[in-house]
């Protein structure tokens, strides 16, 4: 296995195909400098966090205090992580209405079988 360091984490883009199909760029979530920063320091602060390599300088420190929530965002790397964070980890969305799949309808609680008798006059 290749071993990892800074600046061949730096080389790669980072992408999350998962949650941003599109790009960071198109989502509209982020400002063009913060996909750009999103872009290149992703890599080294997923690395960082999955604690495949170790902090070399004082910007991998403060990189990894943000990600960790320790320390609040300085520059335009660490407010783009901590907002990418915040987006991937918000809770999802309730429907609004309600949990009843679309196809039952509030008339099924009159059946067949049901007691309620209906009288015609003739």
């Amino acid at each position: 296995m290749a071993q990892l360091s800074r600046e061949s984490l730096f080389q790669r883009v980072f992408s999350d195909p998962k949650n941003y199909p599109y790009g960071f760029s198109r989502s509209g979530d982020f400002s063009i400098s913060e996909s750009k920063a999103l872009s290149q320091y992703g890599c080294l602060i997923a690395a960082l966090l999955d604690g495949r390599i170790e902090p070399e300088c004082d910007e991998d420190n403060s990189l990894l205090a943000v990600a960790k929530g320790e320390k609040d965002p300085s520059n335009v790397a660490e407010k783009a992580w901590s907002k990418y964070d915040k987006r991937i980890h918000r809770p999802k969305l309730g429907n609004i209405y309600g949990s009843r799949p679309s196809s039952q309808s509030n008339d099924d609680d009159l059946t067949e079988d049901s007691d309620l008798e209906i009288e015609l006059d003739d």
